[in-house]
């Protein structure tokens, strides 16, 4: 009873103090801010819409307000009853003079507004003082990138017990604005960038560059690689700003006067340099755009001197709840705009209710010159790689780091990541986890408990079991060897066993590279000689251009692939890759194709009389060159996974063979061209493009011909038709498309409570123009042709077309697209229309 009376004594003693937090520009709540009661402990968060309530003594005191990137309030709490709050923070650094403009819920115009006019000067000048408009330019560029637990806070625990985790309490670190972290990766890169304006040349020299982590499982060069697309830097004078690998209309873009609404707020003093408080924020705030401060000098320059971005609380972006972009400039001596930093800081959340993962990529830049380069400083421009990295760079000691690491970027607890990794390693628990992830991740099993000093490593192990109409169960083992046995010579092999036919297939490879390898045998650049020997199932018509045809996950199909031969090859290939984004190489092959019980070779003989033929020899010549200049890829050991589609690949191919020479059944001429490319539509999303064609100029059997690719599974996957059957079609020239347009969401985001579940949509258009001349047709009775299998056709005078239509984020990952074939419809046997998906994540 006492004890009752004590609680309801202390709980009259309390004041609950509520309220909102929001941008002082948009009105937006703020999410996660920190309040506290200023001398004491007291204190919240804002909730995800900004909203807070918490109990505090009824004395009242100082409520202290923070928030990244926004100068921190004190708030006057004053003692008595419950308070109901609303908070408005303004961007930090910056002394506000006298509100001239406030944007309210009066109705928006551009005609005659002030705003739209100043912003359109600032947009005709953005380039005059662009620091490339010099014949040279370098600066010294320090990054950091830091991922960490948001919002930290180690589980209390019973009086007496403890945790195998307990240790990570010790490596807590704390942000400015007062909120708890637990960094679990770090990344530090120092480099001199050299730029010269012709001939046009960038090149980065990387002087110091470390990083630890438990994204240590993914290749290192390629997890980099990866995050530097993801983190770009902001150029904020473009009309585009690639962020998140998406594309975020500028402020400054010359369609921003209509993408967003703009006001002239404060006039105030930023650098001691008197400036006006630009506002902005976009129409709609599900598309990717930004709300935010520009701070423009008040003279005919238009400089900008700071600015603030912001993403829109609404928009519809995956993961991301809330992201600040900070960027601080200076005027040289001859008004050149000069970048000191780039600041981004991001929460990422998979649910509401997590508290999520915090990032921040930060970069200093200092030393700027616009001198021309020494002998020795002009000699980088002449190395072939965009990025030269100095050998000690990677084992660059502490005190290397303490000299160049700016006091922005310090952190203020002194234990690293790489500690924390040390101590979660010796945790059986961890290390065993970390293991399954890796071999997950990596597709390959080491065989050292080091993987740096695995020398040979089983895989990939997706293709360990799977099946098919032809082979049934196919089980397959196979691996490869790693630099750590050596950085020149590789080997590489599977073997291969069908529990339906009962082949035993296999394919043994050894490559010897021209240039040492860190990580794997086939990243960039190649420069390479192979030599490889092969009997495998042959799937007619169906070709694995986006994925190995032993991935269990196409096992299951929505029509039986029973087309398929026996094939046993040998190829000796050449292929090298340069910087600049040429490559070219040739491949000498020999093989020979066994017909099979689902695929006869019925030769026609003199007199139209026909014959059964069991295999037939090619002996052939291909030379292949290949144009991808700035391709952005993510490296794993047998793939490339492109991170963009923005370069522009060019492709061509010719293949040829000599009658009789070396064991050739056939005369044979095969020419292929290719490109692919990304078109951005600014706030309108963006289209990918693939075009093909290809002519087979000699007369041969229908094995050598084109086939178009028919994707028999319930998958989508580019360039391969999804209701055509394989081998439907033969042809021996062709011209094919593969058109796909993302528009982001700007159809379903202005729809009442569908735009809630962030929708977007994807409209694709396929087709193959393709043509069957005269002395290729079988029906013609050429001699030496074989006869086509039942259920293959000709095209008539008009290409084969299919169209979907589809809702891609779904739950964040899922693709569900509609798919429908427009014409050929009559052909006996065929699927006219279904639906298919993929997974994907994307922001």
């Amino acid at each position: 009873m006492v004890s009752l009376l004590i609680a309801w004594t202390a709980n009259g003693q309390n004041m609950t103090i509520k309220g909102l937090v929001t941008d002082s520009i948009t009105g937006d709540g703020l999410s996660y801010a920190s309040l506290i009661i200023k001398g004491t402990n007291i204190g919240t968060a804002t909730d995800g819409d900004g909203h807070f309530s918490f109990s505090a003594p009824s004395a009242g005191g100082l409520l202290q307000v923070s928030y990244l990137g926004y100068d921190t309030k004190e708030v006057r709490v004053s003692p008595g009853k419950a308070v109901n709050l609303k908070i408005q923070l303004a961007p930090n650094g910056i002394a506000l003079g006298e509100v001239t403009v406030k944007p309210g819920k009066e109705r928006y115009s551009k005609k005659e507004n002030p705003a739209v006019a100043f912003v359109r000067q600032v947009i005709a000048l953005r380039k005059s003082n662009d620091p490339r408009n010099h014949d040279y330019f370098r600066y010294d560029q320090y990054e950091k990138m830091v991922f960490a637990m948001n919002d930290y806070q180690p589980k209390p625990r019973k009086e007496g017990k403890s945790g195998k985790f307990d240790f990570l309490v010790e490596f807590v670190d704390t942000l400015d604005a007062g909120t708890t972290i637990l960094p679990v990766s770090e990344k530090e890169k120092l480099e001199t960038v050299y730029y010269r304006r012709d001939p046009k040349s960038e090149k980065r020299l990387v002087k110091g560059n470390q990083s630890s982590g438990i994204d240590e499982i993914f290749s290192r060069d390629g997890i980099q690689q990866f995050m530097g697309e993801v983190f770009r830097e902001v150029d904020i004078f473009q009309n585009d700003i690639p962020l998140f690998l998406q594309r975020f209309v500028s402020p400054l873009s010359t369609i921003g006067p209509n993408y967003y609404k703009y006001y002239l707020l404060d006039t105030l003093n930023v650098n001691n340099q008197p400036c006006v408080d630009l506002g902005f924020v976009p129409f709609n705030s599900e598309t990717f755009g930004f709300t935010g401060h520009l701070y423009v000098t008040l003279d005919s320059t238009y400089f900008i001197q700071k600015a603030i971005l912001n993403v829109p609380r609404h928009i519809n972006l995956n993961f991301v709840s809330r992201m600040t972009i900070e960027q601080t400039f200076e005027r040289a001596a001859d008004s050149t705009r000069i970048i000191t930093k780039d600041d981004i800081e991001v929460n990422f959340k998979l649910s509401e209710k997590s508290k999520g993962m915090y990032a921040r990529r930060l970069n200093i830049y200092s030393n700027h010159s616009f001198e021309e380069p020494d002998e020795e400083q002009m000699a980088i421009f002449r190395e072939r790689a965009p990025i030269i990295t100095l050998k000690e760079a990677y084992r660059r000691p502490e005190d290397f780091w303490v000299i160049v690491r700016p006091d922005e970027a310090a952190r203020k607890n002194p234990n690293t990541v790489a500690k924390l990794m040390v101590r979660l390693r010796s945790v059986p628990v961890f290390y065993v986890t970390e293991k399954v992830v890796s071999t997950l991740v990596s597709g390959y099993i080491p065989t050292h408990e080091d993987p740096l000093k695995s020398k040979f490593e089983f895989g990939p192990m997706n293709t360990t079991i799977s099946g098919n109409s032809i082979e049934g169960v196919r089980l397959r083992v196979g691996g490869t060897t790693t630099p750590a046995f050596n950085k020149r010579l590789f080997f590489d092999g599977y073997m291969a066993y069908g529990t339906r036919d009962e082949e035993l297939k296999y394919d043994a490879l050894v490559e010897y590279s021209f240039n040492d390898r860190k990580e794997y045998r086939k990243e960039f650049p190649v420069h390479s000689i192979r030599l490889e020997y092969m009997y495998d199932i042959n799937k007619l018509g169906q070709q694995y251009m986006y994925t190995n045809k032993d991935n269990f996950l196409l096992s299951i199909r929505r029509k039986k692939d029973s087309r398929a031969t026996y094939l046993r090859q040998g190829e000796l290939t050449y292929y090298r890759e340069h910087y600049n984004g040429i490559a070219y190489g040739a491949v000498a092959r020999t093989f020979r194709e066994y017909a099979s019980e689902y695929a006869d070779f019925n030769r026609i003989i003199p007199n139209a009389a026909v014959t059964s033929v069991s295999h037939y020899d090619m002996t052939e010549l291909e030379l292949k060159f290949r144009y991808g200049k700035n391709e952005k890829f993510y490296q794993t050991r047998n793939d490339r996974i492109p991170i963009t589609y923005d370069a522009l690949i060019f492709n061509f191919s010719h293949t040829m063979a000599a009658k009789h020479f070396l064991g050739s059944s056939y005369n044979y001429q095969r020419t292929d061209i290719g490109a692919q490319k990304r078109f951005w539509f600014s706030a309108f999303g963006y289209a990918d493009l693939i075009a093909k064609a290809g002519k087979v100029w000699s007369k041969v059997p229908y094995p050598l011909l084109i086939l178009p690719n028919a994707n028999l599974t319930y998958t989508i996957q580019p360039e391969a038709y999804t209701n055509m059957n394989s081998m439907e079609f033969i042809n021996d020239e062709y011209v094919s498309w593969d058109l796909t347009y993302y528009l982001n969401g700007n159809l379903l985001n202005r729809l009442p409570l569908v735009k809630n579940l962030k929708w977007r949509e994807v409209f694709c258009f396929r087709g193959l123009w393709g043509n069957l001349t005269e002395k290729n047709n079988p029906a013609n009775g050429g001699e030496g042709l074989y006869v086509f299998p039942a259920g293959s056709y000709t095209m008539w005078k008009a290409p084969y077309m299919e169209a979907s239509v589809g809702i891609e984020n779904i739950f964040k990952f899922l693709r569900i697209d509609y798919a429908w074939r427009l014409n050929y419809r009559n052909n006996p046997d065929i699927q006219v229309r279904g639906i298919r998906c993929t997974m994907r994540l994307s922001f």
